[in-house]
């Protein structure tokens, strides 16, 4: 199937998405079909923060709209954080969307793991990763490593690179969580694997971006 990305937010995360693709499809051999729209990454910040889903579900929804245009069968949001507005969106696209939220909470149960520290957006966080999370307990930075966190992380993604601050940053408060019980890090925000590329940060990890790259591809090559 052909498939539509809303990339842009940020660009590593739409980075990341396409060459997962690109990786998994050609291992089977099976032809990609792939169009990308971008979407202003600071523009979905200010309605992220204004706490405006339905104006940004109206932005997507244009995009998917181009999409299906270009002749895509199915859309997707390369961003947990852009997940905010997913359940406006699929009320009003135009395509059917493949949200990721699902898929990471039926990843997390099917692992069987008990407890899990989250990093990534304020809203991600906060959330539970939008609420998916019911099948275990959820460990939280604590008071202003909240903010920081979050802040490293839209500084991060807007920019699609990481400096060593904030990989140190993530990487300490990775560690804080496991030091209260967490048994994995989920990195909640699609940008976060900037932050672990090629470092063993002593913990597991469960990336949801992978875990939604996977659910596209399954979609994409109809496996």
């Amino acid at each position: 199937m052909h498939i539509g990305l809303i990339g842009g937010i940020g660009p590593a995360a739409t980075d990341f998405y396409y060459r997962g693709l690109i990786d998994r499809h050609a291992a089977s051999g099976i032809p990609l079909e792939v169009t990308i729209c971008h979407a202003d990454v600071r523009e979905m910040s200010r309605n992220m923060n204004e706490h405006d889903p339905g104006r940004q579900a109206e932005v997507f929804a244009r995009l998917v709209g181009r999409m299906k245009a270009a002749g895509a069968g199915a859309a997707a949001i390369t961003s947990m954080g852009g997940h905010f507005c997913v359940d406006d969106l699929i009320a009003i696209s135009p395509l059917p969307v493949l949200n990721a939220i699902p898929e990471v909470g039926a990843e997390i149960k099917r692992r069987g793991l008990g407890r899990i520290g989250i990093m990534g957006t304020r809203t991600v966080m906060e959330s539970r990763l939008y609420g998916s999370l019911t099948s275990v307990e959820v460990v939280l930075p604590e008071g202003d490593a909240l903010d920081r966190v979050h802040t490293a992380y839209v500084t991060m993604a807007t920019a699609g690179r990481v400096d060593d601050a904030q990989r140190q940053l993530f990487v300490e408060q990775g560690r804080k969580l496991c030091e209260r019980g967490a048994e994995a890090i989920m990195l909640g925000g699609t940008d976060l694997f900037l932050a672990f590329e090629g470092i063993d940060p002593s913990f597991l990890l469960i990336d949801c971006a992978d875990i939604h790259v996977d659910a596209i591809y399954r979609t994409s090559s109809g496996s």
